[in-house]
């Protein structure tokens, strides 16, 4: 089974207009509402393509009630902590369109009280061996910042395979507790080591150098660029992005995530999991929302037959 945590799932409100006025009204063209969270996106996804996961987290308010009964309608399994106080965050996404440029407004999300974490840690602690834990995107500042870092410690010698979906210091302290698989982007990961990657050759080195740091396997994503792959048999995979227009790029990272689980548990092969994950990602970031299963089979007939 896998299981997802989002520490600060978020209602995503994503609107577009023809141009953001400031200090004026402004209107929208259209209006869409998903149910976002890095892990949460990766449990839609995983769901579009038949592998079945549970998602963890917090909730809290009524945005976190009407949030957890979204999120189950959708044929998802939830397991969220509800908190006492405050209110899951509302992210307004908005798109002007005689720019093209996106404007994000974050909420805060709720405080996570230690009583509260410590229940996550009982619930961890019900994983067993071949359970795969998908920890991803950022914690709110009410939690541990070592985190991550104190799931996986916790999770040690139980068998279940971690896998992070983070940046920067988070991520960096994960790394030589030799998690099972590691994502960062491009620049996330040149961040992380002190360089700039500007090419597959160099997204390559860098990804060789996270396993050398302790990560079994390294995904660096670079958008239009497709992405590498350094296994944990030593083998290094690329692959090229398909084109296309980008409509929405929040949650693609995810989407390759999930795409690349679900490639791998159903065939064992990296090279495959890396084109479901390419595959995913691309029918994400060209549709509004997550993937669909058809959107999915699209891109990956695209990535076959065009050998990206």
């Amino acid at each position: 089974m896998i299981y997802t945590v989002t520490f600060n799932p978020a209602v995503d409100y994503v609107v577009k207009l023809d141009t953001l006025a400031g200090g004026k009204i402004n209107r929208t063209l259209s209006e869409n509402i998903c149910w976002g969270g890095k892990g949460i996106n990766v449990s839609s996804v995983l769901k579009a393509l038949d592998v079945p996961s549970t998602a963890l987290g917090f909730t809290a308010g009524f945005t976190g009630k009407a949030f957890a009964d979204a999120v189950s309608a959708m044929g998802i399994k939830t397991d969220f902590i509800h908190l006492e106080s405050g209110m899951t965050r509302i992210n307004m996404k908005i798109h002007a369109l005689e720019n093209d440029e996106e404007t994000e407004i974050n909420g805060m999300g709720p405080d996570i009280p230690p009583s509260a974490a410590q229940e996550l840690f009982h619930r961890l602690d019900t994983l067993s061996d071949g359970d795969i834990l998908v920890l991803a995107g950022s914690v709110p500042k009410s939690v541990d910042p070592d985190i991550y870092e104190i799931i996986c410690r916790r999770m040690a010698g139980s068998g279940v395979k971690i896998v992070a979906d983070a940046a920067g210091e988070l991520l960096m302290r994960l790394i030589p507790l030799k998690p099972f698989l590691i994502k960062p982007n491009h620049i996330e990961a040149g961040e992380m080591l002190g360089t700039v990657i500007e090419s597959v050759d160099d997204a390559k080195a860098c990804a060789l150098k996270m396993r050398e740091m302790g990560a079994e396997n390294v995904i660096i994503s670079m958008a239009e660029r497709g992405a590498v792959l350094a296994d944990e048999n030593g083998n290094v995979h690329s692959i090229g992005a398909p084109s296309g227009e980008v409509v929405n790029s929040v949650g693609a990272g995810d989407s390759m995530l999930a795409g690349f689980l679900a490639g791998f548990i159903r065939t064992g092969s990296y090279d495959t999991a890396l084109k479901w994950g390419t595959a995913a990602g691309s029918a994400t970031a060209f549709s509004v929302g997550t993937a669909s299963r058809q959107d999915f089979d699209r891109m990956l007939e695209r990535i076959e037959r065009e050998r990206i």
